[in-house]
């Protein structure tokens, strides 16, 4: 018969008791730690998001302001029909193009968003630890 290994030997000299509350304090462990991956990635997804969305809004503000200037510069070109109207059209242009610049910054700043891959990732590994390793069997 060969010696007992040292887990066999901890297992043999160890309450029940013990063992389960050893048990329940490494989950309690691993659920905090869990919780705090999570509250950490959640806090960096919600900053990404509202750098994006801050963007959003800016570049539909700037559509707002493209609308505005267009419509004053066909109301002008039309009531006056002299070049003094196109200097709105130019004006109305720049703000289509800080429009069309802020709307493709901000999508590419929500695309960056990635949820709470690593809290998934370490979560489905929670099962396997349940799982009797090959020193126990």
């Amino acid at each position: 018969m060969t010696d007992p290994t040292p887990s066999e030997r901890r297992a043999a000299t160890t309450s029940l008791g013990e063992l389960v509350g050893e048990v329940t304090r490494d989950m309690s462990t691993l659920m905090r730690q869990e919780l705090a991956l999570a509250k950490a990635e959640v806090k960096e997804s919600a900053s990404q998001s509202a750098k994006g969305a801050g963007l959003l809004g800016g570049a539909g503000y700037a559509a707002g302001m493209a609308v505005l200037f267009l419509s004053i510069a066909l109301w002008a070109a039309l009531a006056l029909l002299v070049g003094d109207a196109w200097s709105a059209v130019i004006v109305a242009v720049i703000w289509a193009v800080i429009g069309g610049i802020l709307f493709a910054v901000g999508r590419t700043q929500l695309k960056k968003v990635q949820g709470v891959p690593q809290t998934a990732a370490t979560l489905q590994e929670i099962p396997e630890a349940f799982t009797r390793n090959e020193e126990n069997r």
